[in-house]
């Protein structure tokens, strides 16, 4: 163990924007199990909104685009890092980029310790699917302990010490009595997206059940039309696409009986602001790590079909053409599910 009360440690996670979500719950817990130690944390400027309410010994360093490609940006942020005092290194990202970071401070005397993507067992859930790998919020806790600090999960939420003041959300939650729940449709692969025929089928459900309100959440431009033909089409759903920040969204989630998403950034986003997920699984499933922090796997819908998982991040197509490991799952399932959930 690290006897120092000063202990500075540089940490290192770049994006994707669930993976990012994905260590926090191990770094806020870190920041509080060390309180002499300071966390400098290196991640994206859009990521750096996910570190709400984080301890005083977190210290965030958001780098611009302009520092996250080719050499160039990789030297243009070494540029930045080397002002930092660095003790050690917790590479949470394990790619060519961090990489050169993880050498540059080696060659400082700095100790460095990098998360373990297990690539052997990850090729063993392919091969033999009823093998479950380490969950990755788990893997960045040990990357901590690997170190030599003592880690204890004490997170909860980003919103448990969040002094911001949130937007009024008062036109979006309901005050007559509707239950409130998410649908956040989409992830970045087809086959980790339920069919958005069957998807449209589960809103008309709530819609026409009379006793939800819906609020649906997406990412990009075509995504954010799709929610707004749903909108005008069923009543008492409303899209939040474009409304807030990516701070507000997860504080709007906060305040949700329940969200339903896909193995996707919302699923870890919503685990973030403590609200209960439902999660629909395609190419993936939850033993290939992915599973939000402190959700359960019986809220995990997989169909489990003999060719889950086929993929460990998702891909664009399926090997059959069908999908079926989503048009598997019905809308009159995740509609149940949904009434189960939020015991109506």
């Amino acid at each position: 163990m690290y006897n120092k009360s000063n202990l500075h440690i540089l940490i290192i996670r770049l994006s994707a924007l669930g993976d990012v979500a994905m260590t926090i719950p191990a770094i806020y817990s870190c920041a509080r199990s060390n309180p002499g130690c300071t966390l400098h944390v290196v991640t994206s400027a859009f990521c750096a909104q996910l570190f709400m309410g984080a301890p005083a010994n977190v210290m965030l360093h958001p780098v611009g685009k302009d520092c996250q490609h080719g050499l160039l940006g990789t030297w243009r942020m070494l540029r930045q890092l080397h002002t930092l005092p660095v003790d050690a290194v917790a590479d949470l990202h394990n790619v060519l980029r961090s990489w050169v970071v993880d050498w540059s401070f080696r060659l400082r005397g700095c100790r460095v310790q990098m998360l373990d993507k297990m690539r052997r067992e990850r090729r063993l859930i392919l091969r033999h699917g009823k093998t479950a790998s380490v969950p990755f919020t788990e893997r960045y806790f040990n990357v901590f302990r690997q170190l030599g600090l003592n880690v204890e999960p004490s997170f909860t939420t980003v919103t448990a010490n969040d002094n911001a003041t949130p937007p009024d959300f008062s036109a979006i939650l309901p005050a007559d009595g509707l239950v409130p729940i998410g649908i956040a449709p989409f992830a970045r692969y087809r086959n980790k997206t339920y069919p958005l025929p069957l998807m449209e089928q589960v809103v008309a459900r709530l819609s026409a059940d009379g006793r939800f309100r819906t609020l649906l959440f997406s990412g990009g431009k075509t995504e954010s039309e799709q929610m707004e033909r749903w909108q005008r089409k069923y009543p008492n759903t409303l899209s939040v696409a474009g409304r807030f920040s990516l701070a507000d969204e997860v504080r709007l989630m906060g305040r949700l009986r329940v969200m339903v998403t896909m193995d996707s950034a919302n699923m870890h986003l919503a685990s973030l602001s403590g609200c209960r997920v439902i999660s629909v699984w395609g190419s993936t499933t939850p033993r290939c790590g992915f599973l939000g922090w402190r959700q359960s796997e019986g809220d995990a819908l997989v169909a489990g079909c003999d060719c889950q998982p086929c993929t460990i991040a998702g891909s664009a197509h399926c090997r059959y053409g069908d999908y079926h490991c989503l048009t598997g799952l019905t809308p009159e399932h995740l509609y149940t599910r949904i009434k189960e959930t939020t015991k109506i």
